[in-house]
């Protein structure tokens, strides 16, 4: 899972407020600390659901150095908030033979999923 720095700010009078830099546009607020947490998750996740389903790419996550050097976010306070990434699945047609599919089928109820970790594990060895 990928963390994004969050701002917390919050004046006299009014909720905690957040915004993330790597995320111009993506603001949320909170009336408790925790609500805060809460509402910039939902938020993030759902702005990065968003820029995935319109084709945009999500930007690495900015380092703390690089963000708190602003002079803007020096009243801020700085927290991680998980942003669970899901890459964008691409159907595609391959051909397997039909003892291999049937091996496949008897021990995973979804082929997609076993072919991909298996394309992974064998990545990782090489």
């Amino acid at each position: 899972m990928t963390a994004y720095l969050a701002l917390l700010r919050k004046e006299a009078d009014s909720d905690f407020g957040v915004d993330f830099p790597d995320f111009p546009g993506c603001v949320t607020a909170g009336t408790t600390l925790e609500d805060a947490r809460r509402m910039a998750t939902e938020a993030l996740a759902l702005h990065i659901e968003g820029m995935l389903e319109d084709g945009e790419a999500v930007p690495a996550p900015s380092g703390l150095d690089a963000i708190m050097a602003d002079p803007h976010h020096q009243d801020a306070v700085a927290v991680l908030i998980d942003a669970p990434i899901r890459p964008v699945s691409v159907r595609v047609n391959v051909s397997l033979p039909k003892d291999l599919l049937a091996a496949i089928d008897r021990v995973s109820a979804n082929r997609s999923r076993f072919l991909a970790e298996a394309a992974r594990e064998k990545l990782l060895q090489d």
